[in-house]
């Protein structure tokens, strides 16, 4: 088991190691005072894991109810959001109480906003049962909610009270939802981690688990130290989000967001022209991720005026030189569609 401490405007641990959902009411029981818990999950989670997490908190003798929504990005979505808040309402959850985020990622982030809008805030737990929820999205305190404008446009900052990685979860995903993961795994290697980068290509898909999501959680976990809410350091972790969320957003989200993010990382790439990029491409189609996309700059540029991380007339690309040397890069609107055009 490893245990990596954050410490941020709230300081918290995140535990990875294997057998621990059926510990979670003991380590829920360390946080504090708390009488109700409200585990937050989807319909393919649930019932794998929904049942073992609720008796492990019932035994600590917390009161537990449960809200589960239908899986899938789709869900992520206000009206979810608003059926949540009233959920915990009508179950009258105090600020002493908690959420725990039993899920992937798109649990983890409506699970935290509504967790940092209830009643001004309450705290909550992420137990991610996902390779990409795991060594990205539980970690760093950023939650949303999707808007038919652009993905994750409405969220806020909330760091977690605890992080609780049961890696027995990720047998269970299928082959796809575990490349997804990868596709992350791959962008920590990119951006910060050449001896990574080489142990995956050495690797491949068997690589150790404990060993790979411990180290993409540490180099998180000292990113969000440096830069908690996103203004500086931190804008490196959107390799490949941004061209990854409109490829993502023009498929109708029938494109997950690992296969947007690898898309994205490959046509930045490209566009760079770096020599490490034909390393980079092989990495990627090695792990079973897409590489190209059909979409052509000119529809891909509406998404990507809609980024969040769009200041004013720019947008922050995150631009490779090396294997664990990338730049944030505000480029001006007008420079986009040549850059994505070299790219695709």
């Amino acid at each position: 088991m490893t245990t990596v401490p954050v410490t941020a405007s709230k300081n918290y641990n995140i535990v990875i190691g294997h057998g621990l959902l059926g510990t979670i009411g003991t380590e829920v029981r360390k946080l504090g005072k708390a009488e109700k818990i409200c585990i937050v999950s989807e319909t393919t989670v649930w019932p794998l894991y929904g049942e073992i997490v609720q008796e492990s908190l019932e035994r600590e003798g917390f009161a537990v109810c449960s809200y589960v929504f239908p899986a899938g990005e789709a869900s992520k979505n206000g009206t979810v959001f608003l059926e949540l808040l009233n959920f915990l309402a009508a179950r009258q959850l105090s600020r002493s109480d908690m959420i725990v985020a039993l899920g992937g990622g798109v649990v983890g982030d409506l699970g935290g906003f509504a967790a940092a809008c209830f009643l001004r805030g309450i705290r909550f737990v992420q137990v991610p049962t996902t390779l990409l929820a795991a060594v990205d999205s539980s970690v760093g305190g950023k939650t949303a909610i999707n808007l038919p404008a652009g993905k994750n446009l409405a969220g806020a900052f909330c760091q977690p009270s605890l992080v609780l990685c049961d890696l027995d979860t990720l047998a269970s995903l299928p082959e796809a939802v575990f490349r997804d993961g990868c596709a992350e795994v791959i962008k920590y290697a990119m951006l910060y981690d050449p001896a990574l980068f080489a142990y995956l290509e050495e690797a491949g898909p068997g690589f150790d688990r404990e060993q790979v999501v411990s180290r993409c959680v540490t180099l998180k976990r000292d990113v969000v130290r440096e830069d908690e809410f996103d203004t500086g350091a931190r804008m490196k972790l959107n390799l490949g989000h941004t061209v990854g969320h409109a490829v993502e957003a023009e498929s109708a989200f029938a494109l997950s967001h690992g296969q947007g993010v690898a898309i994205g990382m490959a046509v930045i790439c490209r566009a760079a022209n770096i020599p490490d990029c034909g390393r980079l491409l092989a990495l990627l189609e090695r792990f079973g991720l897409p590489t190209d996309t059909r979409y052509p700059a000119e529809v891909l540029i509406c998404h990507m005026l809609s980024d969040k991380k769009r200041t004013g007339g720019t947008v922050n690309l995150i631009i490779p030189r090396a294997i664990g040397d990338c730049a944030v890069v505000p480029t001006p609107v007008d420079r986009l569609e040549s850059i994505l055009e070299a790219g695709l």
